[in-house]
């Protein structure tokens, strides 16, 4: 629905739920005590699924052929979807696994959550808590871990980790009347960017009247009187910072090769 989660902002989107150990009379009762009548058009659940050497991608591949604007995709949970047979439980394995996942999440520009067990037994470091090997922590881009000192306690701890982002421990409690999971604290705070001074001022360039613009690096900074940059400065600088613009921003930036190079922006999202 694109509204906060814990203070965070968030991009809306279609999101794919594949509860592979739910049924729908379970799914329904949730969301009736989650959100009441309410609805979604863009939320979509499936109970049952193929393995991944049974034929899962191509599945997920047609679900998002379908519906261009998917931003997420749950798989609930990896056993339900990792394939029978062989050693399954090696490193190796672990490892092949999520890198399946996350190449398919890389080729599509889609997140991937993998819910996974946690082990019974505690471990000083959160993440050794992780069912299996290092492997499925090794080739993910990161992880969020979600444990309790009791299983009846309505607190939790959540520790983060990412190759990309800084790691975090969130304090959430559960809401038993809602089935909601709600934010109490960051006992470490997240490290924000500053904004880019170069993709606030494209962003104030294209308005809801100029959706897209085509032209030179050096037409662009016509554009952009603020910005003291040269030509090749300006485009290299665009050539780094493309997927900012992109995930912040909504606009899509591109550099088209010809007689004269041209820069493309086009926005793709609503301006906020």
């Amino acid at each position: 629905m694109g509204l906060p989660l814990w203070n965070y902002p968030v991009r809306k989107g279609t999101v794919l739920y594949l509860a592979l150990e739910d049924d729908y009379a379970r799914l329904q009762r949730r969301l009736s005590v989650m959100f009441g009548v309410e609805c979604a058009d863009n939320l979509f659940f499936a109970t049952q699924a193929k393995t991944l050497n049974e034929g899962l991608d191509g599945e997920l591949e047609g679900f998002i052929k379908e519906h261009k604007d998917a931003r997420l995709i749950i798989i609930d949970t990896l056993q339900k979807v990792r394939e029978v047979g062989g050693d399954r439980y090696s490193y190796s394995s672990d490892y092949e696994i999520v890198t399946k996942l996350k190449s398919f999440s890389d080729k599509y520009g889609v997140c991937l959550l993998v819910v996974h067990h946690t082990r019974k037994l505690e471990s000083e470091d959160s993440f050794d808590m992780i069912s299996g090997t290092n492997g499925l922590l090794g080739a993910a881009d990161g992880a969020f871990i979600m444990h309790k000192k009791k299983r009846t306690d309505n607190t939790a701890v959540m520790d983060i980790v990412g190759r990309d982002q800084p790691d975090q421990e969130l304090v959430i409690e559960f809401d038993r009347e809602q089935c909601i999971w709600k934010f109490q604290k960051a006992e470490t705070e997240l490290w924000k960017q500053p904004p880019n001074p170069l993709l606030e001022a494209i962003n104030e360039f294209l308005t809801e009247e100029v959706q897209e613009w085509e032209g030179t690096a050096t037409e662009l900074l016509k554009q952009l009187p603020d910005m003291q940059l040269s030509a090749n400065v300006l485009s290299r600088r665009l050539n780094v910072v493309n997927s900012q613009l992109l995930n912040d921003y909504g606009i899509f930036y591109d550099n088209k090769r010809g007689h004269e190079r041209k820069i493309i922006l086009k926005r793709l999202e609503p301006k906020t």
